[in-house]
């Protein structure tokens, strides 16, 4: 399945996108370099269309992203009445085409980003969505893209734009829910079961027996779920989680330092101070007094 990558933050943005109708023995227009992405929703019949080398036979429940720096031609004549919706829509942020065997490969869509985000940056990521692919529901993406061609006539509304906006997130989210048929790796399930009971206890004093009971697999084998999965021991997963639950409450409360510790699993506040200045570089008041 050929995918576009893009980087969030910024969302893609919505342009403009009304119904059309192709009658039997018409083609679609053929169009180079338009500037914008081009999204076709098929609703009955079937749209013949190329871009570049590629050619699409896009039938009934089938959607294509036409990218803005192509070509773009028709390759056929409708041989039915085609009804669609096109979309147009655009992104200041950078994005790509992945081919066939590169979206296939594990963790395509991988940005680094880390397992525990800071609360109080904006941290990048990247989401996949299919270029073109039949969904398994095109009801929703039907209803959806009505609503967005009926607020197109009533823009003098307060309002309709944002929820313009609101509606294509939709859009982009219904495409990217087609593109996770695929049930999660085991080695995934077991590290978010176990990483769960990490999140949820993180205040009491956790053993590899107490986890292993909880996951109900052997400690070795969450170690080595964990480890593949997020890149880190259990151990070390809870340790990042209460730093970072720490963080909030430095910077959200006016707690002591020892309160702190004790309120997010540490059992002696010199030992929470000296984990703290190792994975944040400056003390628990040091970084407090930052956003003084």
């Amino acid at each position: 399945m050929p995918m576009l990558r893009f980087t969030i933050p910024p969302l893609p943005h919505f342009i403009v996108c009304d119904h059309g109708l192709l009658p039997q023995g018409t083609r679609h227009g053929s169009r180079r370099n338009t500037g914008v992405f081009d999204l076709l929703f098929v609703v009955s019949g079937c749209i013949y269309i190329g871009e570049d080398d590629h050619e699409y036979d896009v039938s009934s429940g089938d959607c294509l992203i036409l990218l803005p720096d192509r070509y773009h031609y028709s390759t056929a004549e409708c041989r039915e009445d085609t009804s669609y919706y096109w979309l147009h829509f655009q992104s200041s942020g950078s994005w790509c085409q992945l081919d066939d065997q590169t979206a296939a490969e594990p963790d395509a869509d991988s940005s680094g980003t880390p397992v525990f985000l800071p609360a109080f940056q904006t941290t990048e990521f990247t989401q996949l969505i299919p270029q073109y692919v039949h969904l398994p529901k095109p009801g929703s993406m039907n209803d959806t893209l009505a609503e967005l061609t009926l607020l197109g006539k009533s823009l003098h509304v307060a309002g309709s734009r944002f929820k313009q906006q609101l509606l294509f997130q939709d859009v982009l989210r219904l495409l990217a829910d087609s593109a996770l048929s695929e049930a999660p790796a085991a080695h995934s399930i077991c590290a978010e079961r176990a990483a769960a009971y990490l999140r949820e206890h993180y205040r009491e004093e956790v053993t590899a027996k107490a986890l292993g009971e909880s996951v109900n697999f052997h400690p070795v084998y969450i170690a080595r779920c964990m480890q593949k999965t997020f890149g880190c021991s259990p151990a070390a997963y809870l340790m990042r989680y209460r730093l970072e639950r720490s963080k909030l409450l430095l910077l959200q409360t006016d707690l002591s330092i020892a309160r702190i510790a004790e309120e997010v699993g540490f059992n002696q506040a010199a030992y929470f101070t000296s984990c703290f200045v190792k994975y944040e570089g400056v003390s628990p008041r040091k970084y407090r007094q930052r956003f003084c």
